[in-house]
């Protein structure tokens, strides 16, 4: 697996989104749902206001284990997805959102590690190379 996007949650969209601006030396690019984008050398960091990012991710804002740090990792497939996030769970991982249809057109699922952490596990039919 290849990390494809680490997302960080805002408290404040727009500060944050000038900040990384500044320091990346480059615009941002932002989709529909207000996630703001950067490119990074083989990966992604993304900006995502945290109780949205909550909302997406199927955990409170304000939760123990919420520590508003995700990783995502593209698949090539739905069919990969779901095998990921099985093999996820029968190595001990907390299924935090099972495998489906995303409202953005592809198909996720949200896992927990043992410590917490959440991963995403992604198929976008729409691209292969980054978010959309």
């Amino acid at each position: 697996m290849r990390i494809s996007v680490i997302t960080l949650a805002t408290a404040d969209q727009d500060r944050a989104t000038r900040f990384y601006e500044a320091w990346l030396d480059t615009r941002g690019r932002s989709d529909r749902s207000g996630v703001t984008y950067f490119p990074l050398e083989g990966a992604w960091l993304a900006l995502y206001p945290r109780r949205d990012l909550a909302r997406y991710c199927g955990v409170e804002a304000d939760g123990q284990g919420f520590e508003g740090v995700t990783v995502s990792v593209n698949l090539d497939s739905a069919a990969a997805v779901d095998a990921t996030t099985a093999r996820a769970r029968a190595a001990g991982a907390t299924v935090v959102r099972s495998p489906g249809a995303a409202h953005w057109g592809g198909h996720i699922a949200w896992i927990a590690d043992a410590d917490g952490h959440l991963w995403e596990l992604v198929y976008n039919p729409k691209a292969s190379h980054g978010p959309d």
